[in-house]
């Protein structure tokens, strides 16, 4: 067989059911082996951000790596941003990346680039150009390895053509993965005894720590010890809605997540990093945990968070403690005039069971959190690298997944233009898919920018950059013309009436909400908008906030 027959075959081998394909020349003997491996599930995205953005939804609901084909290091490129937010997210991903062959790139053809140079942006943990065919199949497992580590990584793997069409090739089998470890039982004491000593502690949860079994955990801990739970900004995944634990997350927004810590005097790390803000800002720090809070970590990345949990809450004596669990709690139906709070109204009123709920709604999204809370039970996909064209991409994905699950994407007017393609993929692979397009005309959140980072209010011409009504899209025209089924609206029984509709018939939609901007003006209606989104924030953190972002 050729190097591609075995390379498809020593992937399928591995577990890898599914590679999200924008192939080009170089790649074409591996396209033609795809006919040679039943086990291959091969879906065509239009743009490399789609393939890339589709294996992340993918593997954070498979909890396993899919494959990427795009073509040489412009291809890579473009698909660059959706990696990116997979390396943030710590998700699995196998890269392939077409090359010329090897003989070919003496000749610095017009398409040839130093591909490994790219790829060790997204991928520095394993990059690597094969570079026989006999050691092809190797060279893949050795990739898979390397992607479904602890942590997760994009592993990439560099395919050049002559190495692709060669004969000779022989698949290779993939080795028994390994546990991952606990922690220490020396870390665990340590911090048992911190928390016993009193003060205000948190436990600060991300990536595999927000699944159930270590949201119980952590539950426990805190309704034995008095422990604050709190979570990552912008997680990988996260399984909530009712019979499972409330845990608030971080606040984007520098100011909200300094008050949010400001009491706390013990942090514990689980599965996490220190918050930090997500830029700087001209006076204010870049590092939010107070100075007088000391900092504990008892996971890395690298070790099973939800264990680690388990051995503390039995260090503490938790086991037995009764977590407080979100209960049964959904918002009444919204109408009148449509605004981005009562889409998220309308999706916390009918969001199903087992529903896979996409966030990328940018501002219009504040108050998704508050309105989903007490829903049946959901996962939630967040945007993990800030890299925005990660939503409609995700939903491929996670689509692909989990095909008896509906996904729910939310996704801002001018996010959802990066990879619109994806529209068209949700098309031709009939998934069920409902696309809700916030339109608000306008790249809301970077007119708070504007003056947050001491650039003032801007003129005509600066306030043009961020203005996205002339002419204004239609996302219902487009998401037709690829395919989709899509209507419009600018009331809120015209909006939930079209989500019952998409949530009960199979196959994609699209939802536009035509709403107003959610951030019109500057910095003295940041605090409004902040209150009506945490309308349970306790008054002494109000107080606070309001002093924080004073002018």
């Amino acid at each position: 067989m050729n190097g591609a027959q075995a390379l498809l075959q020593t992937l399928a081998d591995a577990g890898i059911e599914v590679c999200f394909t924008n192939p080009g020349t170089s790649e074409m003997h591996f396209v033609a082996a795809l006919d040679s491996e039943p086990r291959m599930r091969a879906v065509l995205a239009l743009f490399e951000g789609v393939a890339t953005g589709a294996a992340d939804g993918y593997a954070r609901m498979a909890d396993k790596p899919a494959a990427t084909l795009l073509h040489l290091g412009c291809g890579l490129g473009n698909g660059l941003a959706n990696l990116h937010n997979a390396r943030k997210g710590r998700v699995p991903v196998v890269n392939i990346v077409g090359d010329h062959a090897s003989y070919h790139t003496q000749y610095d053809a017009q398409l040839q680039s130093d591909i490994e140079t790219v790829a060790r942006n997204v991928s520095p943990g394993f990059v690597r150009t094969s570079a026989s065919t006999a050691q092809l199949s190797q060279d893949a497992v050795d990739a898979v390895q390397a992607a479904q580590g602890l942590p997760g990584q994009v592993a990439t793997l560099i395919l050049p053509a002559d190495v692709s069409w060669g004969e000779g090739g022989q698949p290779c089998a993939m080795p028994a993965r390994r546990a991952a470890p606990e922690a220490d039982d020396a870390v665990v004491q340590a911090i048992a005894r911190a928390i016993q000593t009193g003060g205000k502690t948190a436990l600060l949860l991300g990536g595999q720590a927000l699944r159930e079994p270590g949201l119980l955990a952590a539950a426990r801990i805190a309704a034995h010890a008095g422990v604050k739970l709190l979570a990552e900004v912008f997680p990988t995944r996260l399984t909530r809605g009712a019979g499972l634990p409330s845990v608030e997350r971080i606040a984007y927004l520098a100011e909200m997540a300094g008050v949010q810590l400001a009491d706390i005097q013990q942090l514990i790390l689980v599965d996490a990093k220190a918050p930090v803000s997500f830029f700087a800002y001209p006076g204010k720090p870049s590092y939010l945990v107070p100075s007088s809070c000391t900092v504990h970590t008892l996971t890395t990345p690298e070790q099973d968070a939800a264990a680690s949990l388990s051995k503390l809450a039995a260090a503490l004596g938790a086991n037995q403690a009764q977590p407080q669990l979100q209960t049964v709690q959904r918002p009444g139906r919204p109408r009148g005039k449509l605004t981005a709070p009562k889409v998220c109204k309308a999706v916390g009123h009918l969001l199903p069971e087992n529903a896979i709920l996409i966030d990328e709604a940018i501002t219009s999204g504040l108050m998704l959190g508050a309105m989903t809370a007490g829903c049946p039970r959901h996962d939630l996909i967040t945007l993990t690298g800030g890299a925005i064209g990660q939503g409609l991409p995700n939903a491929v994905g996670a689509a692909v997944a989990c095909p008896d699950r509906p996904v729910v994407a939310l996704i801002g007017d001018g996010t959802a233009m990066y990879t619109i393609q994806a529209l068209w993929s949700m098309a031709r692979e009939n998934l069920h898919v409902i696309s809700i397009i916030f339109n608000n005309a306008s790249y809301s959140v970077l007119n708070v920018e504007l003056e947050r980072v001491g650039a003032g209010g801007g003129g005509d011409k600066a306030r043009a950059q961020l203005d996205l009504d002339g002419p204004r899209l239609n996302f219902a025209q487009l998401a037709q013309g690829m395919g989709v089924h899509a209507v419009r609206t600018n009331s809120a029984e015209d909006f939930t009436k079209a989500l019952e509709y998409a949530l009960a018939t199979p196959g994609p939609h699209l939802i536009e909400a035509l709403v107003p901007e959610s951030l019109s003006g500057a910095k003295r209606r940041v605090l409004p908008w902040l209150l009506r989104s945490l309308p349970s924030l306790p008054r002494p953190l109000a107080q606070a906030l309001k002093r924080k972002l004073a002018p």
